[in-house]
């Protein structure tokens, strides 16, 4: 399952795994798009169902639980990919307290809200692993320059989230990944990354990658400085 799935990184994820074999759960909160998006999807790559889900609102997320449990018995795979950069989150001591709660309770809480509410379905994979999509942006070393301070900080807060699951789950696979800058709606069309490699480590830790790896932050398979 993957959150944000109806365009962007989520969606090339979703596509890689669904062309992998999995039955991918496109997540969303805009249901015409993400209806849309699973169609697709299901007709170029292979199983694709889509899924309402706002992972800021907590009565949204416990609803797509209950939904996906009527759809399938367990959970192999979460990518918690969906996230937002607020207008106006340009300097750390002019942002107002509501665009910052904002901004983290959609890529902070977020995750850690859906990874709770799917954890019994989780519990029923042989292999379940969860993938965080982060950003470099959230690194204590090197990674503060001013951009965007209520986003690096929640993905500063992320990567904490991460390391708390890995350690709470231990039979579980957690990490989180720094997609770099990538050419979607959010990163602009001057990034110097492609989706598809935006979406590469992604799919790698959600399907190929070692289970005994977790509580990483990584960046193109490899481990980088939190």
């Amino acid at each position: 399952m993957i959150t944000g799935a109806n365009k962007g990184i989520g969606n090339e994820v979703a596509r890689q795994l669904a062309a992998k074999g999995f039955h991918v759960f496109v997540g969303a909160r805009n249901a015409k798009a993400g209806r849309k998006a699973a169609e697709d999807i299901a007709k170029e790559c292979g199983k694709a169902t889509f899924l309402e889900i706002d992972v800021a609102d907590n009565d949204s997320v416990t609803t797509a639980a209950r939904e996906f449990s009527n759809i399938a018995d367990h959970l192999d795979v979460l990518v918690n990919n969906a996230g937002i950069i607020v207008d106006g989150d340009d300097a750390i001591l002019e942002i107002s307290d509501d665009l910052f709660r904002k901004t983290i309770e959609t890529n902070t809480l977020g995750p850690l809200r859906v990874t709770r509410a799917f954890a019994s379905l989780f519990r029923k994979s042989k292999a379940p692993r969860v993938v965080n999509v982060s950003s470099g942006g959230g690194q204590l070393t090197g990674g503060a320059d001013g951009w965007a301070p209520a986003y690096c900080i929640s993905k500063t807060a992320l990567n904490g989230v991460t390391v708390q699951l890995a350690a709470a789950l231990p039979k579980f696979s957690v990490n989180s990944v720094c997609p770099g800058w990538v050419r979607t709606e959010m990163g602009g069309k001057n990034a110097n990354r492609s989706v598809e490699e935006g979406a590469e480590t992604i799919v790698w830790l959600a399907s190929e990658a070692s289970q005994d790896l977790s509580g990483k932050f990584l960046r193109d398979r490899k481990e980088i400085p939190w």
